[in-house]
């Protein structure tokens, strides 16, 4: 059970890094949320250094090509779920990222070689078919196209770093982690942010800073269960971060999720559910 613990505890903290992010969004520009994330976690990750006089694991990689290609997919991700859900109430903005787990296992298969089920492949269809009902109302209605392709990109980069952590799970580590996820990225944000730079009052600037430290514990928690755990195991996992985007909708912004919503959910869910039971049954 680890794996799967250590993915619950990721997708809660993702939840409240993606409630916090909402809440930001209206003031601050994409990269100036990103550029403050990543320069948190290597301000923590040198304190770190400076306090206990070591870091914590090795900072060192025998491939660095993949450790930059995991960074770039997590800046793409962090960028597309922002600005999603700029536009989209939390719930839904999380029915166009259920889509990743579909993506995660075809993914698995075509760049790891890893097998998936048979019948995994099917629920995945029945999941999208899922998500395509619960935004087709709004998609039909001239809804916001910007919002949910900025979703898509985010769920196919999510997948991206997911399988990118299983491909590193031979390099494991908080520190090497953090500093190669953050690292290669902040010195192309820095430019950009300065560029959109808006001055966050105090209340703003924690916030602003929170995001860092949810955001690393999420990161370590994905690429920690990726190496006890396969996609097909994981995967359907994925679709409970639906409570919480719920729940926030509802005590935060008051935006109780639409019938189709639902019933897209419902059925995002039964297939997550079923789909459990290929990976059991090999």
């Amino acid at each position: 059970m680890r794996g799967p613990l250590l993915l619950l505890s990721a997708l809660g903290l993702f939840a409240v890094l993606d409630a916090n992010s909402k809440l930001l969004s209206g003031g601050y520009h994409v990269s100036q949320v990103l550029a403050f994330r990543y320069a948190v976690l290597l301000a923590l990750l040198a304190a770190w250094v400076i306090l206990r006089r070591a870091a914590p694991g090795p900072l060192g990689t025998r491939r660095p090509g993949a450790q930059l290609l995991r960074s770039a997919f997590m800046v793409g991700s962090g960028a597309g779920f922002f600005l999603s859900l700029r536009h989209l109430p939390l719930a839904e903005g999380y029915l166009v990222y259920f889509t990743a787990p579909f993506m995660l296992l075809a993914l698995f298969r075509v760049l790891l070689k890893e097998p998936v089920p048979a019948s995994a492949w099917g629920w995945c269809g029945v999941g999208f078919t899922g998500v395509l009902l619960a935004l087709w109302p709004g998609l039909s209605a001239g809804g916001a196209w910007a919002a949910y392709a900025w979703g898509m990109l985010g769920s196919f980069c999510h997948a991206m770093v997911l399988v990118m952590n299983r491909s590193l799970r031979d390099e494991p580590g908080m520190a090497r982690l953090i500093l190669w996820s953050a690292a290669p990225a902040l010195p192309l944000l820095v430019p950009w942010a300065w560029a959109e730079w808006a001055t966050p009052p105090a209340g703003d600037a924690l916030a602003l800073a929170a995001n860092g430290l949810l955001a690393g514990g999420a990161t370590i928690g994905l690429a920690a269960a990726f190496r006890y755990a396969s996609a097909p195991r994981l995967a359907p996992l994925e679709f409970s971060a639906l409570v919480f985007a719920v729940i926030a909708d509802v005590t935060i912004w008051g935006v109780w999720p639409s019938a189709w919503v639902w019933a897209g959910a419902a059925v995002v869910s039964f297939a997550g559910i079923m789909a459990q039971r290929a990976p059991r049954a090999a």
